[in-house]
């Protein structure tokens, strides 16, 4: 696992990120969770926005990028991972890196419904502490 710096932006990582972009705004919760990343970038180049701040931390093996995590100010903003790898724990030695690291993350966000990314979250130990509720 590694941060991606700018010249390492590859179509495979491209493709990656639009595939987690398409699956993020059609869940509840998914398009706020959208704004909240673009905080400080726009659409177009957001991707090439948090790689160049450094946060954008991924996972591979000698085949292919499985997954990436978007860690910023000690929060898990999200986490994607391939959809044809899911279920092989892959997220789980992303989170289990991170949290090894220099400054590790305290929190994580998980959209509502999503008990998978709830229960990695709860595998480390972590307890939700906010739940925004809204009126329509």
């Amino acid at each position: 696992m590694h941060v991606i710096q700018p010249s390492e932006v590859s179509d495979e990582l491209r493709a990656l990120w639009q595939h987690a972009y398409k699956r993020l705004i059609s869940h509840r919760g998914g398009p706020e969770l959208y704004n909240t990343i673009r905080r400080d970038g726009d659409d177009d180049d957001l991707l090439a926005h948090v790689v160049a701040s450094g946060a954008l931390w991924t996972i591979g093996d000698d085949r292919a990028l499985l997954g990436f995590a978007l860690v910023r100010d000690e929060v898990v903003e999200c986490v994607f991972v391939d959809h044809q790898r899911r279920r092989e724990h892959v997220a789980t030695e992303l989170l289990k890196s991170l949290v090894a690291g220099e400054n590790p993350p305290k929190d994580g966000y998980a959209l509502p419904g999503d008990r998978g990314m709830k229960s990695l979250y709860e595998s480390f130990g972590w307890k939700a502490r906010l739940l925004t509720m809204r009126g329509e």
